[in-house]
């Protein structure tokens, strides 16, 4: 009445690829790749400008709230892709729900609008 451990072979296999290939690869890129440290590979790049400023600037509140406004519309705006592929199926059911949406959407973004928060000063 032992446990048999053929099931598990595929597990224990996976667990040993799992382990032995990301050594493997570090070893060999160790191994093979050129090491010549010089300042210009320790200088920061940016977009092939010269950086000015240090890298922990702090930017306004201002910055942050018009970046999650525009996520927020951004995220919102892939639920129309569903509602497109499926639009034979959901007829005038639909297209009267996503005229709600998009109600919804312009509503929010009008008000959005009107409190100032999308000018930049």
């Amino acid at each position: 009445m032992g446990v048999k451990l053929g099931g598990y072979a595929p597990i224990l296999l996976m667990l040993a690829i799992a382990i032995i290939l990301p050594i493997a690869i570090l070893t060999i890129q160790k191994i093979f790749s050129p090491s010549v440290p010089n300042d210009v590979k320790y200088a920061p790049y940016e977009c092939g400008l010269t950086v000015t400023t240090e890298a922990r600037e702090k930017f306004g509140v201002k910055y942050y709230l018009i970046a999650v406004i525009f996520l927020v519309f951004d995220v919102e705006t892939v639920f129309l892709m569903p509602w497109a592929i499926q639009i034979n199926e959901l007829a005038i059911f639909g297209l009267v729900e996503m005229g709600f949406f998009l109600f919804l959407l312009l509503f929010g973004y009008g008000y959005v609008w009107s409190k100032g928060a999308l000018s930049w000063e």
